[in-house]
């Protein structure tokens, strides 16, 4: 039991004086941009660095839904794709994911919130995404549990039901993609920080680790929370992200009774059932900035008067665990994919909030792709960072989000 162990993707290796790229963030991006490097372009000579294990940040620190229900077409093609990896990869890595596509229901409250749920599907179903729009009398049928009654603070009106959507396990994504990288030659460094990232006349030329230098023509940040802390203090760059703590939780195992993904934006709520039977559920964000992953006893009280509401046979259940994550926030809540710009050889894949895991298999290929052949793909031109100089914003929110510590 106290023996000598080795990692699940093999055994630790030194760290090199030179790699052909390096990836700063362990966390499902990274490990995904280093798995398709190597499987899709024969880039094999790949260092993953991470300050404190793979799978530290957001990776492990979510509820694990996949879905593919944005609102704009930009978004919606490359989370499309997403959906569409996790039986191939589950295949290609031979690895359980643990992927049950069950089914996402977003309660609509409001006869305005059903007609902006129309749109939604119709800007799904024009995609090839599979989504309906349902009343509540439907939803019933398909969740007993719900209370669809009038006494409640926000009377469900319908739903958007996304079929393909779903739970996957988010560690075994993280286990998965990293012995899938290493099984292909890329390199995994855990507790190994990057302190600077070098350059010169314009280029990028390295890494300063706590292990050493490193020399290498590319540098990808992709560090969850962290990203724009560390872009901002190793290059000057300046990215419109704000760090806020969001948290979730799980009650006591039970017998089966929810077989959907079911969220609310009225209530700031949603849950799904997992494998083990426990309800996991989250709410919004902090509404104010901050760094700190703590958790609070607010929103152990809100899940608790949320989920009585609308799930009311949840009345009386105990919550076993609660858990911190940060989401790096940008005003039109999508991300930024940027890469050769200011800086030749910089890459940079942050500002996913909390749409992050949903989208990490698609989002690693097409950088994976930009990396290896400088060429953005058309896929990820929409979300590059002069957007925002340019008053491109995405419509993934209805307003632009600011926030302040004043919210």
């Amino acid at each position: 039991m106290f023996g000598k162990y080795k990692p699940l993707w093999g055994n630790k290796t030194r760290l090199k004086s030179s790699y052909d790229a390096v990836i700063i963030g362990g966390g499902l991006h990274g490990l995904a941009t280093a798995y398709f490097l190597a499987k899709e372009h024969g880039m094999k000579n790949v260092a993953v660095i991470e300050k404190n294990y793979i799978g530290f940040g957001g990776a492990g620190r979510n509820t694990a839904i996949v879905r593919a229900n944005q609102r704009t077409q930009f978004n919606v093609p490359l989370y499309k794709e997403a959906l569409d990896l996790w039986p191939v990869l589950t295949r290609d890595l031979d690895f359980n994911l643990m992927f049950n596509n069950c089914g996402n229901l977003n309660l609509m409250h409001s006869e305005a919130a059903m007609n902006a749920a129309r749109m939604n599907v119709a800007t799904a179903q024009f995609h090839g995404v599979e989504s309906h729009l349902l009343d509540a009398k439907q939803i019933k049928e398909m969740v007993p549990a719900l209370n669809i009654s009038e006494d409640i603070t926000y009377p469900i009106h319908g739903a958007m039901y996304h079929p393909p959507g779903g739970i996957l396990r988010h560690d075994a994504v993280v286990w998965g993609l990293a012995k899938g990288a290493v099984k292909l030659g890329a390199e995994i460094h855990q507790q190994t920080e990057a302190t600077a990232i070098l350059m010169e006349n314009g280029r990028i030329t390295g890494v300063e680790t706590s292990r050493g230098k490193i020399h290498s023509p590319r540098v990808l940040v992709s560090a969850g929370g962290y990203s724009a802390g560390i872009i901002n203090k190793m290059l000057g760059i300046k990215l419109p992200i704000s760090v806020l703590t969001i948290q979730a939780m799980v009650t006591q195992p039970l017998k089966p009774i929810l077989n959907h993904v079911v969220s609310s934006g009225a209530y700031h709520a949603y849950a799904n059932q997992t494998l083990k039977g426990e309800i996991a559920t989250g709410a919004h964000m902090d509404p104010w900035p901050n760094y700190t992953t703590l958790t609070t006893a607010y929103y152990i009280k809100h899940q608790a008067q949320a989920l009585s509401e609308f799930l009311p046979c949840l009345r009386g259940v105990k919550f076993m665990r609660i858990w911190g994550g940060l989401a790096d926030m940008t005003p039109d809540m999508a991300p930024i994919m940027e890469g050769n710009d200011p800086i030749d050889g910089f890459y940079m894949n942050c500002g996913w909030g909390y749409f992050g895991f949903k989208s990490c298999a698609a989002a690693g290929r097409h950088m994976a792709a930009f990396m290896a052949t400088s060429n953005c793909p058309d896929i990820l031109k929409p979300f590059n960072l002069r957007r925002y100089e340019k008053h491109q914003l995405m419509g993934e929110t209805a307003a632009l989000v600011n926030y302040t510590p004043d919210n």
